[in-house]
Formats: C-alpha cells, sequence, structure tokens
C-alpha cells in the first residue's frame, strides 16, 4: 500500500498524520509513505525527524484583517495556490497512492483535492470540534471525513460521509504510570499542579500563573511544573521577582521553557492549566485529567472555545476565557479544586469518560476500508 499525507502549519495537524502512519508501519510494514507539505513549515522538521519521505509544497493561508502588508501576502497566496494544484499533480502522478490522507493545515486543501480529482480514495482528518475552512472546502470532495468530536458534523453540508473516529494520542501518554511519574518528579503526596501555554508560550497565561505561584510559594502542599515558553524565558524570572517569589533552591517550583517529557508531567498532575488545543483536549482526556482551560484567542474561527466547551458541558474541565483571566480569578479556581479533591477527581473522571483510546486504529480501519 502506499499512503500520501498532506498536513502542516501546526503540530496539532502534523502529529496525527505521524501517529496513523506509525500504526499502519506495525500492521503492515509493507506500506510505503510520502509526506506533502510546506518546506520551510514545522512539517518539514517533524516529518524528516520521524523518518518518512517528505515532498514540499508551498502553500500559504490567507490573511483575513484588511491591511495593505495583508494584501501583498494574499497576493502572494494566490500566486502559490494556483501553482499547487499541477504541483500536487505531478506529486500523485509520480508517487501513485493507493489512499491520499489530509490531516489539516493550508497544504492539505490542494494535495487532497487533486488526488480526489485524480480518482485516488481520500480521507481528511478534523482535530477541532469546530472545523476549520480546509475541512469545510474538501468535505465536498474526499470519500470520508473523520471527526475528533461528535457533534462536529452539525457544521458541515447534510449529506457529508462522517465518521467520529477521536484524535491519535501518543502511546507514551497512554502508558504512562502516575505513581511512577511522581517518584521520579518527586511530588510526593503534594497536590501536582502542570501549567503551560505552547511552545512560544501565552503572556497572559504567564502572569496569571505567576500570581499563582505567589498565593502557593512557601506552601508544603503543591508541586508546580510551569513551561514559560520561548517568550517567557525572559520575562517570567522577572513576574516572579516582582511578586517576591524566589525560586533559587525551591524543589517544589518547577520553571522551564518547555516540557520535553510531557507524558511523565501528565501523569503526575492533578490539575492541568493550558491552552485548548484539540491534542491537548484528547491528551487530557486519555489520562483522565482535570484541567483548567484558557483557550487562545488568536485562532482561526475561534476552534479552541468549541473544543473546551465540549468538555464543560460534562464537567470535564473549567473555561476561563482570556478576556477573562486575571491572576486573582486563577489562583481563586485553583484553591477551589485544591481545598476540593474529590471534585478535583471528578472532573478528571469525566474527562476520561470521553477519552477515544482507540483513535488511531479507528483511523486505520477507516484507510484499510477504502482500499
Amino acid at each position: 500500500m502506499k499512503i500520501l499525507f498532506a498536513c502542516g502549519g501546526t503540530a496539532g495537524h502534523i502529529n496525527p498524520a505521524l501517529a496513523v502512519a506509525g500504526i499502519l508501519k506495525e500492521k503492515r510494514p509493507d506500506t510505503q509513505f510520502l509526506f506533502a507539505g510546506n518546506p520551510k513549515g514545522m512539517e518539514a522538521r517533524l516529518v524528516h525527524a520521524a523518518g518518512y519521505p517528505f515532498v514540499p509544497i508551498e502553500v500559504l493561508g490567507f490573511q483575513r484583517k484588511l491591511s495593505f502588508h495583508n494584501l501583498k501576502k494574499n497576493a502572494l497566496a494566490v500566486k502559490h495556490l494556483l501553482a499547487a494544484s499541477g504541483k500536487a499533480k505531478k506529486i500523485i502522478q509520480d508517487f501513485a497512492p493507493d489512499i491520499c490522507m489530509g490531516t489539516g493545515g493550508h497544504v492539505s486543501g490542494p494535495v487532497v483535492r487533486q488526488a480526489a480529482k485524480m480518482r485516488v480514495p481520500t480521507l481528511t482528518h478534523e482535530q477541532n470540534a469546530y472545523p476549520g475552512v480546509t475541512t469545510k472546502l474538501l468535505c465536498h470532495y474526499v470519500d470520508k471525513v473523520l471527526l475528533a468530536v461528535a457533534g462536529a458534523e452539525e457544521y458541515l453540508p447534510k449529506g457529508t460521509d462522517c465518521v467520529v473516529t477521536g484524535n491519535p494520542v501518543r502511546s507514551e501518554i497512554l502508558s504512562a504510570d502516575r505513581a511512577a511519574a511522581r517518584r521520579a518528579l518527586r511530588v510526593g503526596d503534594r497536590v501536582c499542579l502542570l501549567s503551560f501555554g505552547g511552545s512560544l508560550g501565552a503572556k497572559r497565561i504567564n502572569q496569571a500563573v505567576a500570581d499563582l505561584m505567589a498565593w502557593h510559594y512557601g506552601k508544603e502542599n503543591i508541586h508546580h511544573i510551569h513551561a514559560t515558553g520561548h517568550h517567557g524565558t525572559e520575562l517570567f524570572p522577572k513576574l516572579l521577582e516582582e511578586r517576591g517569589v524566589d525560586i533559587i533552591g525551591e524543589t517544589h517550583i518547577d520553571v522551564r521553557a518547555y516540557i520535553d517529557n510531557m507524558a511523565e508531567c501528565l501523569a503526575a498532575a492533578d490539575l492541568v492549566i493550558c491552552r485548548a488545543g484539540a491534542i491537548s483536549i484528547s491528551e487530557l482526556q486519555a489520562a483522565g485529567k482535570a484541567s483548567i482551560l484558557i483557550p487562545s484567542p488568536n485562532v482561526a474561527e475561534n476552534h479552541q472555545f468549541h473544543n473546551a466547551r465540549v468538555l464543560t458541558t460534562k464537567n470535564a474541565a473549567i473555561l476561563i476565557e482570556e478576556k477573562d483571566l486575571t491572576g486573582k480569578r486563577l489562583v481563586e479556581t485553583v484553591a477551589g479544586l485544591v481545598s476540593d479533591p474529590q471534585e478535583l477527581r471528578n472532573i478528571g473522571r469525566n474527562a476520561a469518560s470521553m477519552a477515544i483510546a482507540d483513535a488511531g486504529e479507528r483511523i486505520c480501519g477507516e484507510i484499510e476500508n477504502l482500499l
């Protein structure tokens, strides 16, 4: 079998394709893979690191805010889009895939659409609760739309052939051991908080978390792991200093730029404070963790808010919109949960009940059904 993946833009679009490829590689070792994506995008690095062949095709997104600068960007995007169909056609002719699957990002649109026009069986996978522009475009051409969340089909045209598969979750998240993780991180019997705002960091989250650390600084019942992100590496120490928090030698406040051992930290955590990206949501569900979700307001169609609402309507998370986020609000919310361990466990159990642990297998099944 030959399978062509089209994905890019963010890790949330790329990692599901890599996860599916990994499962297919185990089930059908003779499968040949090819990934198409932007040569300067994150996909080029992640796909090469995973050891899969990668072919470049440049597609740019359109800017929605009107300005002279954005008009120039959109003109360039049109130029790339016009060339993309021809490039996609050549990629498909040269590789001759049996299946083409898109997992989101600008590059998915022209590649998957061209594959459908060339009678190659096609699927597209939507990670978010509110389908993005690419999915809304491709649903008219593909053989099957795979959804992460039940109810997402309500935002697509009636008659769209959809199936709920969930989002693939990394195996290390599923297999991580809580007790071993807490021993490794020296959490002890403390409440473990885990907070992060993405690889670049989020200024508002860093500011609120600094207030939260000032609240629990010196307390013996909390262990806190926080990732500042790239943009917070210089800012966050200053925020703590302004609040009189000195973490030098403090063994139960762990501040880092990034979290490289996310599976371990997530397993150890009792409460997670983070954005509401699709993959983060799926990992919280798979790990059965209570969370305070702060959706990014700077994403297309406010899809992180919709992701968060899927959980909050079932008491599987707490939602604080960024416009409402203050240090005081975060401290009050965390303090209430820490003082009520049973509610903390209930929220985590509710999240776990929503998990689709075999999402990767389900997606592979839909691929095989199309062969």
